[in-house]
């Protein structure tokens, strides 16, 4: 294919676009390091393959002739990871089963920011959560302290457990070093971090509060949540940018497969929905302006789509080897079959032109899984809704799935917004819903659907479907990719 584009985030060429560059100076888009952007072509003929000296060196599995025998599937108990436990703050609130109904039902959770005056600001909406409640998660004096990322990662995490029949009393007799937990950020303490620099510039340093490093640093998501819960197994944070969550999933269950952990909890939080957020994506000029139809503005491979609509919330899962699972008798809702992260190694913002990022990414986490590309008839896209990036997941979805004639995909940010270190969290629980339930949420605001995009994304209305093996992409900023495979669980 030529001249493909990819977004490796939540930015696009909307965000590299030739615009005016205001108080800001030079965009983005005219520097890669401090050299101009040259752009990069394939010609239509040549199908991109990876190319390596040695013995061992072999195209991309998704390139190679449809004939190749279907891989192997994990059969070890002890390597064979499930879902046990899903817990999630989000902008329809705390529990999984109205998240999923809501997003079946096509509601559009976009809506004006009232957490800080945003009348001055170019944009003025988002995926604002209302209404957080952490009664009976967090004590008062801490709720007050903490910033909103920690707190979703708190409430969403201990909800997990407790799903996972995880709670205090249950992991009393479990070996609590055997398991660890692993939730990411993008942006971590955003709030706390703003707070801080305001009161050294305001008043001084002697001003700045003690928590403020502490709440501020991306890894105290995990820590906080292991001091709330006794666990001591494998304990940090990845940051990513928009790819963190699936990041942490993936190098879960490697903790897992490698007997380093029995119970990974991991997932990914966020809480940029603040005039430091919302300012510094405007600045990038990523965030769509449709100030006058907010539910209208996250609109995934639709030609009138102008960018990305901030969102925040956490998504967490509980990830257990299956031999674990089935000896304290846990509820198995789904497996995780493998995953695979990848790096453009191109530019900041600025995807890889060629696909490879994307694809390969896409055809290693299908080889991790043991899973051949016919199999796949279920993607839960990426799908900013930015201008080039909607249209390059697409193109790269193509170069590994041949026949996309079974394979149906949609927008999960096209109601919530775009979550940034939240979203792959948030999109895997979709996913598992997704399995379990036997029906797609619909992709809204598909009114006029470009022309490139033949496969089938679910458009405004909710689909019944069977899920055989289902991916979930995130890409992120620094040319970050990440997808997860999951499927329903079969002894």
């Amino acid at each position: 294919m030529a001249g493909i584009v990819l977004s490796g985030s939540c930015s696009s060429r909307l965000l590299l676009r030739d615009r005016e560059a205001g108080s800001n100076g030079a965009s983005l888009a005219q520097y890669n390091g401090l050299k101009a952007v040259d752009t990069m072509h394939l010609p239509s003929s040549r199908t991109p393959k990876l190319s390596c000296s040695g013995p061992k060196c072999r195209t991309i599995r998704a390139m190679a002739s449809p004939t190749v025998s279907a891989p192997k599937r994990e059969t070890d108990p002890k390597k064979r990871i499930v879902i046990t436990g899903m817990g999630l703050v989000s902008v329809f609130g705390s529990d999984i089963d109205n998240f999923y109904n809501k997003l079946l039902e096509g509601e559009s959770g976009i809506t004006q920011i009232d957490k800080f005056d945003a009348t001055n600001y170019s944009v003025r909406f988002a995926g604002q959560i209302r209404d957080f409640s952490s009664k009976g998660y967090i004590d008062g004096k801490n709720d007050r302290r903490l910033d909103d990322c920690w707190r979703y990662c708190l409430v969403a995490g201990r909800r997990a457990l407790d799903e996972a029949n995880l709670g205090s009393e249950a992991l009393e007799k479990l070996d609590k070093t055997r398991i660890g937990v692993l939730v990411g950020t993008g942006m971590g303490g955003l709030t706390a971090f703003s707070n801080g620099v305001e009161a050294l510039i305001q008043k001084g340093y002697k001003k700045i509060t003690p928590f403020f490093i502490p709440y501020s640093i991306t890894n105290m998501g995990s820590a906080l949540l292991a001091i709330d819960t006794g666990l001591m197994g494998p304990n940090y944070s990845i940051s990513t940018a928009c790819a963190t969550a699936n990041y942490c999933f993936y190098a879960a269950a490697n903790h897992i497969r490698r007997g380093e952990a029995d119970i990974m909890v991991a997932g990914g939080t966020e809480a940029a929905v603040m005039p430091t957020g919302i300012g510094g994506f405007i600045a990038c000029r990523a965030l769509s302006q449709r100030n006058d139809e907010p539910k209208r503005a996250s609109r995934p491979w639709d030609k009138d789509r102008d960018g990305f609509v901030m969102g925040e919330g956490c998504g967490v899962l509980v990830m257990e080897n299956l031999d674990h699972a089935m000896q304290r008798g846990a509820n198995i809702i789904a497996e995780y079959l493998g995953g695979a992260v990848t790096c453009d190694a191109h530019h900041m913002t600025d995807p890889r032109s060629d696909g490879l990022g994307v694809s390969s990414c896409i055809s290693k986490s299908l080889e991790d899984a043991g899973v051949s590309p016919e199999e796949v008839n279920y993607v839960n896209a990426h799908a900013t809704s930015t201008l080039a990036g909607d249209l390059a997941e697409v193109n790269a979805i193509k170069m590994v799935f041949k026949n996309t004639s079974e394979i149906k995909m949609n927008g999960t940010k096209s109601m919530i917004g775009h979550g940034l270190g939240a979203a792959g969290g948030l999109e895997a629980i979709a996913t598992v819903k997704a399995i379990t339930t036997g029906w797609l949420h619909p992709t809204i605001n598909q009114d006029n659907l470009e022309p490139e995009v033949t496969i089938d994304t679910v458009p405004n209305v909710k689909k019944q479907h069977e899920v055989n093996v289902a991916i979930s992409n995130s890409f992120g900023f620094g040319g970050h990719n990440s997808v997860v495979v999951f499927a329903p669980f079969k002894p």
